[in-house]
């Protein structure tokens, strides 16, 4: 059965009724989780299993953002001690050292997200560091350099892809340029398109991840009016045509403060603009099961991008 285009939360530590009918009937691409939804790795588990019985599909794309001690939803089961900005700054003082430790750190990572069950990690952050980035970014990004943000970047994918996790790399076409939060505000950068290309959208260029969640960033030289999630300029233009990126483009969470409108004028102008699949993360029962009516199936790109990220799952 097809799917419809949205990525779904849930509000607490199980299944109530109607997010169970809600998973049974209703058909959503797939499911992400938070840290109110974890409490102990026996309680992790069998909600997983519950989920993906319940949709009858043994591969259902169960997403989670587990980047480090930054951002990390299992924090009450992993002592994560590296972060991002860490690797990057390895890489400049040891570049064998640093690779070869990363692999390693994202080997352990992707076994125990194996066994939890997830099969989707919202990383790598492919935002790229300017001395006034946002800190809602700050430790989340490899370096001020785009080069080691790309390498790494490709790295992070090829290794999770290896162990059975697929990635989704952010937050495209580029964070770090913005000064503000978009958790709370719209960020508005005036950032030249020339600029933009030689470091925010480089690092994104030519890498192999299947998914892409975008940026909820005014970019005031490309699109003055709408914010990268609601642009088919930037859609097209920059994401699909100069960066290149041909997977599945999902919207960053569709209930952040800054998109301006209602959920569901939020989600269909995010899927006109041209994102594939909209992120919802509040939970809440009601805007879900109004979501999930208002958004279409997924098209045929869209199906044939989920194929080939089963493919890898398998």
């Amino acid at each position: 059965m097809k799917k419809k285009a949205i990525i779904i939360s849930i509000k607490g530590l199980k299944l109530t009724k109607k997010e169970r009918l809600l998973l049974l009937n209703e058909n959503p691409w797939g499911l992400i989780l938070f840290k109110r939804n974890i409490n102990s790795l026996s309680q992790i588990k069998l909600l997983i299993r519950n989920i993906r019985n319940l949709t009858k599909d043994k591969n259902f794309p169960i997403l989670i953002d587990e980047e480090g001690p930054t951002v990390s939803r299992l924090i009450n089961l992993i002592n994560h001690k590296f972060t991002s900005r860490y690797f990057g700054l390895l890489y400049l003082n040891n570049k064998k050292l640093c690779i070869t430790l990363y692999k390693k750190y994202l080997g352990s990572l992707c076994k125990i997200l194996k066994n939890i069950g997830f099969n989707v990690n919202t990383i790598p952050v492919l935002d790229v560091l300017r001395s006034n980035t946002s800190s809602v970014i700050g430790d989340r990004s490899f370096s001020k350099n785009p080069n080691i943000v790309k390498l790494l970047g490709q790295i992070t994918v090829e290794h999770c892809h290896k162990h059975k996790v697929i990635c989704v790399i952010k937050h495209i076409p580029g964070h770090g340029c913005a000064i503000s939060d978009s958790h709370y505000k719209m960020p508005k950068v005036g950032t030249s398109i020339k600029e933009l290309n030689k470091i925010d959208f480089y690092p994104f260029k030519n890498n192999s991840a299947k998914m892409a969640m975008t940026a909820h960033i005014l970019y005031r030289k490309i699109d003055i009016k709408n914010v990268a999630t609601f642009s088919k300029k930037i859609i097209y233009k920059t994401i699909r045509k100069k960066i290149g990126f041909n997977g599945i483009l999902i919207s960053d969470d569709i209930s952040m403060k800054a998109l301006k409108y209602d959920l569901i004028t939020n989600a269909k102008k995010s899927i006109e603009a041209g994102c594939n699949l909209v992120l919802y993360c509040a939970g809440n029962i009601n805007d879900n099961f109004k979501l999930i009516k208002s958004v279409p199936f997924i098209d045929k790109f869209t199906s044939k991008k989920t194929s080939e990220i089963y493919k890898i799952l398998r």
